[in-house]
């Protein structure tokens, strides 16, 4: 069984401005009566004058009120509504293009919807546009429409500014569009942060919070793998996925039936296989793992594989422990490996 994070170990998480932490606990303050998030930028309080609870209910429960600051209420990094509404409408008509102009009309300050997008997309607004339309040509052109009806009825105004646009991208021109592949990607809150998918046309090929320090990297090595680019844009399977991780976070599904791919070397292959097999509620360690795989003495090997697993919660790293009981390490952070054992736990121990 996993080892508790120890009150020691919380209160030095606090006040680092990271979301690690995220929906592990809040900190709650005697002196003022107010809880916060683990990553409140406000002035860390004394140690003596703090009670961590694990969800925000049962700090309300016991009197105290959401901070104002970080707003310990809030899904961590969810996207404004009038924010969700402009990505929909863009995803659902191919010819919407929205201009300042635009913004302004519908009483939305232009910079603001700026700064949200490099923030939390690291592209401009209109750049984001101009990606999101090219994945639309790129699946038309893929499924049989010509370049030049796919440039007009996505509204391009030439043949050569679409050619241009998709050679900005693609390196080259739409002729040679069986040369590179495109990755579909959403960005989405949950319980514990935002995330991002990434899904081909044969599945779910990543899952990671944003904060995750690895993720350039493996956005990088995906690409090269699958000689692909990363654009954003909806997928069957990213809209599935979205529907599963919520059904999981409320407690009402235990196994994910969403195809899955996962390019790596046949070891890495063979580890992330042997991980979906750990059963919902329950943790293995790595030494467990490995002897399951017939390679006792691959324990780091095994750890390594596990570490370079992209798509989180499907394939559940978060199951594996040290031998010890320490939750060890993990690509979302610790508190984030925490709550998902004790979501899983506790809906074991409610179902008996």
């Amino acid at each position: 069984m996993y080892q508790e994070l120890s009150f020691e170990e919380k209160y030095n998480a606090i006040g680092k401005k990271e979301s690690l932490y995220e929906g592990s606990f809040v900190t709650a303050v005697t002196t003022t009566g107010i809880f916060c998030k683990p990553s409140c930028r406000a002035k860390k309080p004394n140690a003596k004058n703090v009670i961590f609870y694990d969800t925000p209910q049962q700090a309300i429960q016991n009197g105290f009120r959401p901070c104002k600051i970080c707003k310990p209420m809030n899904l961590e990094g969810e996207a404004p509504e009038y924010i969700n509404n402009i990505i929909t409408e863009l995803q659902d008509n191919p010819y919407l293009k929205i201009k300042d102009f635009d913004l302004r009309q519908r009483g939305v300050e232009p910079s603001k919807i700026r700064r949200w997008f490099k923030k939390h997309h690291n592209m401009t607004f209109h750049s984001y546009q101009r990606m999101l339309r090219i994945n639309k040509a790129y699946n038309q052109i893929k499924g049989g429409n010509s370049i030049t009806n796919t440039a007009f009825g996505l509204g391009y105004e030439s043949l050569s500014g679409f050619n241009e646009g998709w050679q900005n991208i693609f390196g080259k021109s739409p002729k040679n569009l069986k040369e590179r592949n495109v990755i579909s990607i959403i960005r989405f809150t949950t319980p514990l942060g935002a995330m991002f998918a990434c899904a081909t046309d044969q599945g779910i090929c990543l899952l990671e919070f944003t904060d995750r320090r690895m993720l350039e990297t493996e956005f990088q090595d995906l690409c090269r793998r699958l000689n692909a680019v990363i654009l954003p844009g909806k997928n069957k399977y990213l809209d599935l996925l979205q529907i599963q991780l919520l059904e999981y976070f409320e407690g009402k599904r235990r196994e994910f039936s969403i195809p899955l791919h996962t390019p790596g070397t046949e070891f890495q292959q063979s580890v992330w296989k042997m991980l979906q097999q750990i059963p919902y509620g329950e943790t293995w360690s790595y030494k467990e793992q490995a002897i399951k795989l017939n390679k006792p003495k691959a324990i780091r090997a095994v750890a390594s594989a596990n570490g370079y697993n992209r798509i989180a919660i499907l394939i559940p790293c978060h199951r594996v422990i040290g031998s010890n009981g320490d939750l060890t390490g993990y690509g979302g952070g610790l508190g984030r490996k925490k709550y998902l054992l004790q979501l899983e736990n506790n809906n074991e121990e409610s179902s008996k």
